[in-house]
């Protein structure tokens, strides 16, 4: 475990922040939005890091979780391949420098939350030969990327979304290593990098990959001038290799993926930070080919945030209200739909790995939730918690998850990148069923 000591003066100007415990985070449609909150420090509160040793994290009777690979480095974001292997994407990017002296102090706390393991930049890939559920190989598909995050597979080709490009590998069915280099399709914005993770995801029909790029910043404080095309979803055609501005506004779009029932394309968001514990509230929503959703000018619809300068009352106007609120600071960093097969309870609905607060007094997140929709819609009942304990109870992190995958075949794969290790939830019985 990490040594929990904060230097003197940080830790002063840490406690300033720090008040009452807040209300607890607002979920839904119409989630209720606090007063900004500015001070000399946002509340800055880190879960330091602990072992799982023999405990595992809780899952929902008539579930059951397994480890099935650890030792990774860094696992962000998994691929469920139709043979049932499963590639991991190791990695960790950005070159974003500080810029003001509470940056400074918030980089310091954060890492305190974060592995000490440097990223893998490669993709592993895991096998379980015999369908017992334990998953007896573990090799190196690709090594040699730079910063993986997002993956797809479309045919032939598997995509990987690297922190500077989206590239292509070869595929074939039972392949265990890639048998060459990858091609570079398009180049992805990387100046800074300040939101450095790259999520994409596929159409049904395998005719475009939507690609989010995060902010270069919280609130543009580095100036516009290098939020040239970040915030934003693409659309690229792989075979043409054109890409276009497909929705913007979105602050970090930090995991994407598509309903296979109705094509279409959802999004998790991080929101910005430093204006209070309950504010921005991050959020699931359904993205609209040519939407605009507020940032930096303004936040959950047309509620304007002053920091932004100079103000565009013209685009907040149009800006979208999102579907449904996660809860601010949540960081949710996986969207995966589900299938009948992971059980009646958890079958219409999408599983959101949240990778947990720094931003708040009283940490949020840490945790898989399931938001159950209806007709291809959220219902606006609140989460339902599906994975949890990875946070003991003194308050420190055994694990952060972040990407999510569902096995058609009724699994939950779920990267953790603080233990550096893969889950599994399964259903075990009827009742689950």
């Amino acid at each position: 475990m990490r040594n929990k000591i904060i230097p003197a003066f940080l830790l002063a100007l840490f406690l300033s922040a720090c008040g009452g415990e807040p209300p607890p985070p607002s979920y839904g449609a119409n989630p209720e939005l606090p007063e900004p909150e500015r001070g000399l420090l946002p509340s800055m509160v880190i879960s330091m890091p602990a072992e799982w040793g023999d405990q595992k994290p809780t899952v929902p009777q008539g579930y059951s979780v397994e480890m099935i690979a650890d030792d990774l480095s860094v696992p962000r974001q998994t691929l469920v391949l139709p043979n049932g292997d499963i590639l991991v994407a190791e990695g960790s990017g950005g070159s974003a420098p500080v810029m003001r002296p509470k940056d400074m102090i918030a980089n310091y706390v954060k890492k305190q939350g974060k592995t000490d393991r440097p990223g893998g930049n490669r993709l592993t890939l895991l096998r379980d030969a015999d369908g017992d559920g334990r998953y007896e190989l573990k090799t190196t598909f690709a090594e040699n990327v730079n910063a993986p995050y997002g993956m797809a597979l479309i045919g032939d080709s598997l995509y990987v979304a690297n922190q500077d490009a989206v590239v292509r590998f070869e595929y074939q069915d039972g392949q265990t290593r890639a048998s060459g280099p990858p091609e570079k399709i398009v180049d992805l914005p990387s100046v800074y990098n300040h939101h450095w993770t790259k999520a994409m995801a596929a159409s049904v029909d395998g005719r475009y990959l939507y690609v989010g790029i995060g902010s270069n910043s919280n609130i543009t404080e580095r100036g516009m001038e290098v939020e040239e095309d970040r915030a934003m979803v693409w659309q690229i055609d792989p075979q043409t290799r054109m890409h276009r501005r497909y929705a913007t506004g979105l602050r970090n779009p930090s995991a994407l993926a598509v309903d296979p029932d109705t094509n279409q394309l959802w999004v998790a968001v991080n929101e910005r930070d430093e204006i209070g514990d309950n504010l921005v509230p991050d959020y699931l929503t359904a993205v609209r080919d040519g939407g605009f959703y507020g940032w930096p000018y303004s936040y959950w619809g047309r509620n304007v945030d002053e920091r932004a300068q100079p103000q565009r009352p013209d685009l907040v106007e149009r800006a979208i209200t999102p579907d449904y609120s996660l809860g601010a600071h949540v960081a949710a960093l996986g969207l995966a739909f589900s299938t009948p097969a992971m059980g009646e309870r958890f079958a219409e609905g999408v599983f959101v790995g949240e990778h947990g607060s720094w931003n708040r007094k009283v940490p949020v997140g840490f945790k898989v939730v399931f938001v159950p929709f209806r007709n291809g819609r959220p219902t606006g009942a609140a989460p339902v918690d599906f994975v949890t304990g990875f946070l003991n109870e003194g308050g420190d992190a055994r694990g952060r998850p972040v990407g999510v995958s569902v096995d058609p075949r009724g699994a939950l794969i779920v990267a953790d990148d603080l233990a550096n290790v893969i889950w599994r939830v399964t259903p075990t019985d009827r009742a689950a069923q």
